[in-house]
């Protein structure tokens, strides 16, 4: 399982209907799109839920890396992107582990995004797996909880980073520390049932 986010930061007096637009007008161009667990057209809007940023920021699991990266570099997609708003970073981590919450069978309305730095670790490597551990077993906890869809684990070993990011029912749940929280405007999910369940190391 691979992750992947491109974050558009627009301008202040953006008008986000003009996303909202887009989303609907062609947002299901992916549902059944080979080798993607999950697209969620993810959007932030300025003002709202402590946004300081309109942001068009769609995040992906993906099965393989091939598929990313038709999607990516040959025509699968990704060109749209590039042009009406330029090239973005794509940023993307390893997966880690993937959970289903109560709430998988209804469309998600709102996601959560938690990045967190890897602490150093011990000579021995020991230390890192421990964490990664406990952070394993958070994830899974978390997916327990009422409201929520999918809950996916991952990590960045350039930058050394843990990533989560959580789909709501309705609304992300009270008391989750994300430094991040979308509008999920639709859900693309060709491959949701083939997703890990569980620890994917």
């Amino acid at each position: 399982m691979y992750a992947k986010q491109y974050e558009i930061t627009l301008p202040a007096d953006y008008d986000m209907t003009t996303i909202r637009e887009r989303v609907a007008a062609g947002g299901h161009a992916l549902d059944d799109r080979a080798g993607l667990g999950l697209k969620a057209y993810v959007i932030r809007e300025r003002g709202v839920g402590g946004s300081p940023v309109n942001q068009y920021a769609p995040f992906y699991l993906w099965h393989d890396t091939g598929a990313m990266a038709h999607f990516l570099v040959g025509g699968g997609g990704f060109q749209n992107i590039l042009r009406d708003f330029g090239r973005p970073v794509a940023r993307h981590w390893t997966g880690i582990a993937c959970h289903a919450g109560p709430a998988r069978a209804v469309d998600p309305r709102a996601a959560s995004r938690v990045l967190a730095p890897i602490p150093a670790d011990s000579a021995d490597g020991s230390g890192l797996a421990e964490w990664i551990g406990r952070e394993a077993g958070e994830a899974r906890e978390l997916a327990d909880r009422d409201g929520v869809h999918t809950v996916a684990l991952a990590f960045d070993p350039h930058h050394w980073q843990l990533m989560r990011f959580v789909l709501w029912e309705d609304a992300v749940g009270p008391g989750e520390p994300a430094a991040e929280r979308y509008e999920v405007l639709h859900l693309s999910a060709p491959g949701l049932a083939a997703l890990p369940r569980g620890r994917a190391w």
